[in-house]
Parts: structure tokens; sequence; C-alpha cells
């Protein structure tokens, strides 16, 4: 897999403006070759003309190949980090648990890169499972040292405060005001070749999804914080979230899964355990699209390993499209429909 260098070559200034920032943070199948044929996907198109975060068709002279990787934002997910930027321009979206029963946002940028999304938080363990597969370069504050040093050890690039196209907002308060200008950000990394990311998800047609059960209303508790979300107008809309008016993320899908959620080892500033999503293994999924809910399993072998879905008629596909993952923890979670 390919590895920007980003990090590396500005490992002075990046990781000094990383140990200035740790007080500020809340506790904290084969890719194609260029001679190989393209690999076919549900619906007739290939790997090399659809999205990897979203599965939707490549238009125009544009590639699937970016001259950047996959780009992930850490977002503040609290009434304090409203107004949430970039949201809208995102292609997928992760939630995470974080200490207090609280959320965090793994936000996935790749198809389009906004000059500004924030505010940016801490990174935490649980994003070496969310990230890994995508080979991603993540965008935070700074992280506890002992994150750092884990997500380090995973390979994973990040990049913190400190480094060009990050800044602190004057209207903002502190720490929610980080802010990130992911387009200057790509720039600065060095990535050798255009790659096409893995598939995140299993992507397929509209056609491919099978008949379901009525949901067109979700709440997605994480114990301290909960997230609902409400079909209307052929989309999900998140009625309680922080995003910018007209900067909202529409999702085509919302997909939970339910997780195990361990003990990442420390205690926040406020004194709260942190906690580390334990993203592998497998565990029940709840995929909504179109007003509907087909229930079924996921599993993910490792922590850099890909998603699969199945039913128990066999093999179950994401309609191509945006989607918001909500990681539920299994035995302190709840989601609720109508």
């Amino acid at each position: 897999m390919r590895r920007s260098h980003f990090r590396r070559t500005l490992a002075a200034v990046t990781l000094a403006a990383t140990a200035l920032t740790l007080a500020g943070c809340s506790g904290d199948d084969e890719e194609p070759t260029a001679d190989s044929s393209p690999q076919a996907v549900a619906g007739g198109s290939t790997l090399d003309s659809t999205w990897p975060l979203t599965g939707l068709e490549v238009t125009g002279d544009e590639s699937a190949a970016q001259d950047h990787p996959v780009i992930v934002t850490k977002i503040d997910n609290t009434s304090s980090s409203a107004p949430q930027v970039g949201l809208g321009s995102a292609d997928m979206v992760v939630e995470e648990l974080v200490e207090g029963g609280l959320t965090r946002l793994a936000v996935f940028f790749y198809s389009d890169l906004p000059d500004e999304v924030g505010p940016v938080r801490s990174m935490r363990a649980s994003d070496i499972g969310i990230v890994s597969s995508t080979d991603a370069t993540v965008v935070t504050s700074g992280a506890a040292p002992r994150t750092i040093k884990r997500i380090s050890g995973a390979g994973i690039d990040f990049v913190a405060e400190g480094a060009a196209g990050i800044t602190r907002a004057t209207d903002r308060s502190a720490p929610y005001n980080v802010m990130a200008d992911l387009t200057t950000i790509a720039d600065k990394i060095d990535q050798q070749d255009e790659v096409r990311p893995d598939d995140y998800l299993p992507w397929g047609d509209e056609s491919d999804f099978p008949q379901g059960q009525k949901a067109t209303a979700i709440t997605a508790s994480f114990g301290g914080h909960t997230t609902e979300w409400k079909y209307q107008g052929g989309s999900y809309q998140n009625t309680n979230g922080y995003a910018g008016q007209g900067d909202e993320f529409s999702a085509d899908n919302v997909l939970v899964l339910r997780v195990k959620v361990g003990d990442a080892g420390y205690l926040d500033p406020a004194g709260n355990p942190v906690p580390e999503t334990e993203f592998e293994g497998k565990g029940e999924a709840m995929l909504f699209h179109g007003g509907q809910l087909v229930r079924g399993t996921w599993q993910k072998d490792g922590l850099d390993g890909t998603i699969t879905l199945s039913t128990k008629a066999g093999k179950l596909t994401v309609p191509a499209g945006h989607t918001w993952i909500e990681l539920v923890p299994q035995d302190n979670g709840s989601v609720q429909f109508n």
C-alpha cells in the first residue's frame, strides 16, 4: 500500500506542534495495476470508474485515482462545535464513541477537498480500525502521547496543528477553533503515484437492495449522545446535528454497526476513562436505505481489513451513495427506529 510522506518530511514542525497542543486535547481484493484488467463491481461498473468512498460513477474526464490520498478529518460533535464546517463536501462519515458517552466524527474526503473544515479535534486509537483500510492521512489537532505512538506504529500518516493548512479561528473559543484547509494540506502531501484506494464498503446498485421493513426515523444512542435521523426527500437528514446551514451531510445510507468497546488504558483531563472501539471481528449490522431497514451482520478481518456485509440470504451490498456509519457500542448503546 502506498504511503504519503508528509509526516516524515515535516516531522519536526508537526511533532513539536503536537506536543504543544496535547494539553488542549480532550484525553487525548488486491489493487489493480496499470496493466491489469479493471475489477468489475455491481452494476457493471469498474473500480477505475467509481469513487471508493461512495461507489458513485466518476463523471467527465475525472479519475478515481487522485493525486492525494483519502483525507480523514477528526471533527468535534458536541454543541460547542456549532457550526461544523465541511460536512456537506464529505464522501462519508464515521461516528465513533469517545469519553463521557459523547461522539466524534471521522469525516472522509476524497472526491472533493474543501478549503475549510472543522472544528478539528484529536485522534483516538479507535481511528486505527476506522482509517487503515483506505491508507488515509488523518488531520487532527493532536493526540495523547500513547495514542500518537499507536497511530504511528500502525503506519498511519497524520497532520497535526502547526502544519501548513491548520489554523486557529479568531471567532471561536479554544479548543473548538482549530480549522483546516484540506487543499493546502493535500498540496503538501508527497504522494509518489496516483492510486485509487480500495472500496471502503461493498458497493452495489439500487436494484440489489433487498426488501426490508419500513424505517423512516432512526435514533442511535452512544450513552451520553444520541444521533437522530429522518428520511425525507429521498435521503436521511440528521435532525439534531451541528452542521452549518446548507453544509449538512445528506445521507443516502445510514449503516449501523454494533461494535465491542474496550478501554484505551488512560483517563482524559476530566478523569473519564477513554474508550476504544474494537473495529474488527464481526457483529450486528443494520442498513437503512430508501426509508427501509435490512438487518444483517458485518465482518472485518483485522483493523486494516475491509468491511463485508451479509444476510441469511447471502452477500449484502450498500447502494452507491453517501453513507454515514454509526459505530454503536453493542453493550451500552442502542438503536431505535419507527
